[in-house]
């Protein structure tokens, strides 16, 4: 069930040039997923629409989630003023996540560009678990792709935790020079399927490697959201096949996504 709640900030530090790591004790935490997003809603009036924001990492006692996000106008610079122990009001939990029972005996691969990377924390964490549960030959063998602009590569340690990683930077200052799809090509990177989260254009690229592989991609799209829970018809993708809901072919990222397999959307 969606609910709006007032949770608290536990703790928040700046990890990049305008990206900020934020922790929040929430109940919504019991039931967040990985590839889910939470509604961030500002205090300042003039601000009338709340900012989806996904979910980075949940705490091993499911008593707060983390958040990492980008200060990209009035709503979130407001959030990176908030202080430990200051209330915040949420929404969540929202959106449907990533399938994971079908990663079980694959060789996956995780790609992450921008903003696109906090999701991969709780995702590749999740997939360690399964893959530590699992009977022999259902183990996840997991290797991670991040891209970056240059050599400030935020959330790489927290990934290196869970997987292999490897790095493509814009500016050639560490790993391959150039994008994922170069630092998948240099270092000669297999999978049975994939999980990426990031902007559009990288995305699009994701979809015509996995056409070309012929393997599963689950992507995550962005969007800019209104309502975040399906009513505004304000964050659609076009579909292979008609919506149950409108009976044309699009889905409501907020509700039926972020997460879609790349053959279901055209993107």
């Amino acid at each position: 069930m969606k609910r709006k709640e007032e949770a608290r900030v536990l703790s928040q530090r700046q990890i990049s040039a305008n990206i900020f790591d934020m922790w929040i004790e929430t109940k919504l935490a019991e039931e967040a997923k990985a590839g889910q997003f939470i509604a961030v809603y500002p205090r300042d009036r003039s601000i009338l629409l709340p900012r989806p924001i996904s979910v980075c990492e949940v705490a091993d006692d499911k008593r707060s989630l983390r958040i990492v996000y980008r200060v990209n106008g009035e709503g979130t610079m407001e959030f990176s003023h908030y202080e430990p122990g200051e209330p915040i009001q949420i929404m969540g939990m929202l959106g449907n996540g990533f399938n994971l029972k079908v990663a079980k005996g694959k060789k996956v691969l995780l790609i992450g560009g921008g903003i696109g990377i906090p999701p991969l924390v709780e995702l590749s964490r999740e997939l360690a678990i399964i893959s530590s549960k699992s009977l022999i030959g259902n183990d996840i063998d997991l290797t991670t792709v991040l891209g970056y602009r240059d050599s400030d590569t935020y959330l790489r340690s927290d990934l290196e935790a869970y997987s292999r990683v490897y790095v493509a930077t814009m500016d050639g200052s560490v790993g391959a020079p150039g994008t994922v799809l170069d630092a998948i090509e240099a270092f000669d990177l297999k999978a049975d399927m994939i999980y990426a989260v990031g902007p559009l254009s990288m995305l699009h690229n994701i979809k015509k490697l996995a056409l070309d592989l012929d393997i599963p991609a689950y992507v995550s799209l962005e969007e800019h959201m209104a309502c975040g829970v399906g009513a505004c018809l304000g964050c659609v993708v076009r579909t292979k096949e008609p919506n149950a809901h409108t009976h044309v072919n699009n889905a409501r990222i907020c509700l039926e996504g972020p997460v879609f397999e790349v053959r279901e959307v055209e993107i």
